[in-house]
């Protein structure tokens, strides 16, 4: 069987750092990743880390190219069986959910035809803010899937629910997606 092919966006949380695991548990499941990271992404992980793990160049800005003509968000967005953001922070979801594009992550996302899955990642107070909320449920009007945060302790020290999804979770909603 052919390999599913999943971009991976990875956006400026603490969590960040799961996506390593993410790529492996998915790789286990017999996926090519390729990874998109935002500015903010960098900021808790490097791309090397995730090349390493991937296998592949990762994506972290719109206008490198890997050849003349290519242009990253057109060529990942027909890639992807599945593109997955996780963690995806309320600032991503915000620009997503509007149509907001400034950078290569949320053009993947307004050009991709395939399913899109967003796991967020973020303080209780941004994850239950109405906007946010409002952001949410247009998205999911529009066809994408969400799997919810977990409550329990956050990075930031508060209780509530806004922590990432276990990496279990969120392979079993993309695999089961891809079937």
């Amino acid at each position: 069987m052919k390999p599913k092919h999943i971009v991976l966006g990875v956006t400026g949380s603490i969590a960040a750092y799961k996506a390593g695991d993410i790529i492996r548990r998915l790789q286990d499941n017999g996926c090519e990743v390729s990874v998109i990271m935002t500015d903010g992404a960098q900021k808790f992980i490097t791309p090397l880390t995730l090349e390493v793990l991937s296998k592949k160049p990762v994506a972290v800005s719109m206008f490198e190219r890997d050849s003349e003509w290519d242009m990253a968000h057109i060529s990942l967005a027909r890639w992807a069986d599945l593109y997955l953001i996780a963690p995806a922070t309320a600032n991503v979801i915000g620009k997503f959910a509007n149509g907001v594009s400034d950078d290569l992550l949320t053009c993947t996302a307004i050009t991709t035809k395939a399913p899109i899955v967003i796991a967020p990642a973020m303080n209780t107070d941004m994850y239950t803010n109405a906007i946010v909320q409002d952001n949410i449920t247009k998205l999911k009007k529009h066809g994408v899937t969400f799997i919810e945060p977990k409550e329990g302790k956050l990075a930031c020290g508060d209780l509530g629910k806004g922590a990432l999804a276990d990496v279990d979770e969120i392979v079993k909603v993309v695999i089961g997606l891809l079937k």
